[in-house]
């Protein structure tokens, strides 16, 4: 939607789990760490997520449900919510994207996307 009302940005940053990660196993965790901002002018509330994780081998995972670690958060126009979450793969490198499911002050249902990002175990890409 390109509504400037309903304006959310999602930025994410992600980190290699070594400790948690058994390569021998093809088992590789990363973290990510989200923050959700608001950069339009009506509140608007996190419903549900959609996400899509696609591993090195192209084995896409899709994962939906209610907020986000718990929680609905209402998001203030110039605020921003920040949750922290994790995924498994069975490869080195992947990538995850998806997005948000809103509704603004207003009642208007909308989605927020979230751009695809790279997972890579640190020195798997060149």
């Amino acid at each position: 939607m390109s509504d400037p009302r309903y304006q959310i940005d999602v930025s994410i940053v992600t980190r290699y789990l070594a400790e948690q990660s058994q390569p021998q196993q093809n088992r590789f965790a990363f973290a990510y760490d989200v923050t959700i901002a608001n950069n339009g002018s009506l509140s608007a509330q996190l419903l549900s997520r959609h996400w899509l994780i696609t591993d090195g081998n192209g084995q896409v995972q899709e994962v939906r449900g209610a907020g986000v670690i718990g929680e609905q958060p209402l998001i203030e126009p110039g605020d921003s919510h920040s949750y922290s979450s994790g995924t498994l793969m069975a490869t080195q490198v992947g990538t995850m994207q998806g997005s948000y499911q809103m509704i603004a002050d207003d009642g208007q249902r909308f989605d927020a996307p979230i751009a695809p990002f790279r997972l890579a175990v640190p020195g798997a890409l060149h």
